[in-house]
């Protein structure tokens, strides 16, 4: 079984500017990525893509072993990550000589996320079989009771009503997860034959909440140091 881990950094952001190469705990967003990848101890091989000259070197500095130039139309703000990574694991094939039968994405902003994270989303997609693996955690707000959605008369009502009308305890609610961009575990061939998030067997590893927080503002980057400083 050979794997392949993918971390996909663009030079641009919208939300924070510089995120992938600002410090966090000493040392920039993107290399806790980099480490994480390496303690999991399960990737063939650990491949950087970005526009970036500067993040491609910081990725160099703190050990990646691929450095894939990602091409300007899949960098800008409206480029969805799928043909990215796709490209990222084409590049690396093509210089190894060898195809991987899984690919594992890792977002550079979910520096919380674990070793035994990725690992445990692996070995969840790998035992059991599916197309692929998500990560998440369970919803602060569920859509059967407390999430609420305009209708377009200016009303609103529950995003989602049960059969009976409505729910009056969350806990007996369907449980609902955030995603939360940690880890996505993928077979190669499903993958390659029609890149996508969500299969019809797309199975979710869940995560604590404290290891779910993603990086976007620069709000969310405070809250994310203070956790690690607590952590410490």
């Amino acid at each position: 079984m050979r794997r392949i881990c993918t971390i996909c950094a663009r030079g641009g952001s919208k939300g924070l500017p510089g995120k992938n190469l600002r410090e966090l705990a000493g040392r920039p967003l993107i290399a806790h990525s980099i480490a994480q990848a390496q303690d999991a101890g399960i990737f063939d091989e650990i491949a950087i893509s970005s526009d970036s000259e500067e993040i491609l070197r910081a990725a160099e500095t703190w050990g990646a072993a691929h450095l894939i130039r990602r091409p300007a139309e899949m960098a800008d703000d409206t480029a969805s990550k799928l043909p990215a990574i796709r490209h990222c694991v084409e590049a690396v094939e093509n210089v190894s000589g060898a195809s991987f039968d899984t690919i594992v994405d890792i977002d550079v902003t979910s520096p919380l996320r674990t070793a035994d994270d990725i690992r445990g989303a692996v070995e969840l997609m790998e035992s059991r079989g599916v197309t692929n693996v998500i990560t998440g955690a369970a919803a602060r707000k569920n859509p059967y009771f407390n999430m609420v959605q305009q209708l377009p008369d200016g009303h609103v009502d529950l995003c989602i009503r049960p059969d009976g009308g409505r729910l009056d305890r969350r806990q007996d609610c369907p449980p609902v997860f955030d995603m939360n961009a940690a880890v996505y575990v993928w077979r190669r061939d499903a993958f390659f034959d029609h890149m996508d998030v969500f299969y019809p067997d797309t199975l979710l590893y869940e995560m604590p909440d404290e290891r779910s927080h993603d990086i976007d503002t620069p709000i969310d980057f405070q809250f994310v140091e203070l956790l690690m400083k607590q952590g410490a």
